[in-house]
């Protein structure tokens, strides 16, 4: 088998653990909130107690499991296709859908590790479902790449920062929508706790933000080389740049009193809209970055 269908099936394989491992996260969390919380009786009078963390428990084993055979087979595909074409597996709007996807998953499970998180796990795993579906549209043919993206240095490492930028702010994005739904006052026993989410978040923007600001600036190197022009107001460059700002507005608004909590957890909602805006705007506006391989 050579490196291009293995890495087409290895994509497949992924694609599908992927979906697995989604649907069990939903109904993981569908059987926590359906959950009754137990009602303790004893002489000081009833006490209620959040719900058991049984309900759920197997389905989540296994989404997780197979949550690391998505990063794992979606990742060899990428180094498969990489070593096949010589660069950066993200020339063109199949690859990066798949690298997006790879950023995503890779990304949650940096995070779940030091979070207790797994509860909102349908979000970016959801995210990531939807781009390698997407991506399952787009033609997967090798071809020669455009001028403005033939230097495989800048395109690897550039094109990297970005998936692995857009990838953690996925996280983010789950986290802050789960702030959202349990609010300051902990409503609901089968979310993490407000503070949880928060510091989830606001750590997920702290890694994605300063690689997001290299990306830009590499990206800015590369322009002056492809087009004569460090800036020129692209469509894509310029939502990356406010994408940039609206994540710069939000590490400081974390730490105002009057924009802690919720206010925040809605500018990171904004800023994922943003980040997939930034990823397909180059399909609606014509520009220098209109090189999706459609």
């Amino acid at each position: 088998m050579g490196l291009g269908p293995l890495s087409l099936y290895l994509t497949t394989i992924g694609a599908i653990a992927l979906a697995v491992a989604f649907l069990l996260a939903v109904a993981r969390t569908t059987l926590l909130a359906l959950e009754r919380p137990a009602v303790l009786v004893s002489a000081a009078g009833p006490a209620v107690t959040a719900p058991s963390a049984a309900p759920g428990r197997t389905a989540w084993a296994i989404a997780h499991a197979f949550t690391w055979v998505a990063a794992i087979t979606l990742g060899a595909g990428l180094v498969a296709r990489g070593v096949l074409v010589g660069r950066g597996p993200w020339g063109n709007m199949y690859e990066f859908s798949v690298a997006f996807a790879f950023g995503i998953v890779a990304g949650w499970l940096f995070l779940r590790r030091r979070y207790p998180i797994d509860p909102i796990a349908f979000l970016p795993l959801g995210v990531a479902l939807f781009l390698v579906g997407y991506a399952a549209t787009l033609p997967a043919t090798i071809g020669p790449l455009v001028p403005a993206l033939d230097n495989a240095p800048l395109l690897t490492i550039h094109v990297a920062m970005a998936m692995i930028a857009y990838g953690i702010f996925a996280t983010s994005f789950g986290a802050a929508v789960g702030y959202l739904i349990q609010g300051p006052e902990d409503r609901f026993s089968w979310l993490p706790s407000h503070r949880v989410l928060d510091e989830a978040a606001w750590r997920a923007v702290v890694i994605g933000f300063p690689v997001f600001a290299t990306m830009i600036i590499l990206g800015s190197w590369w322009a002056s080389i492809a087009w004569g022009r460090y800036w020129g107001w692209d469509p894509k460059e310029t939502s990356a740049l406010v994408t940039w700002l609206i994540y710069a507005v939000y590490l400081h608004a974390r730490n105002q009193r009057g924009w802690a909590g919720r206010p925040s957890a809605l500018i990171l909602v904004i800023g994922f809209g943003a980040v997939l805006f930034t990823y397909f705007g180059n399909l609606f506006f014509s520009g220098l970055h209109s090189y999706s391989g459609l």
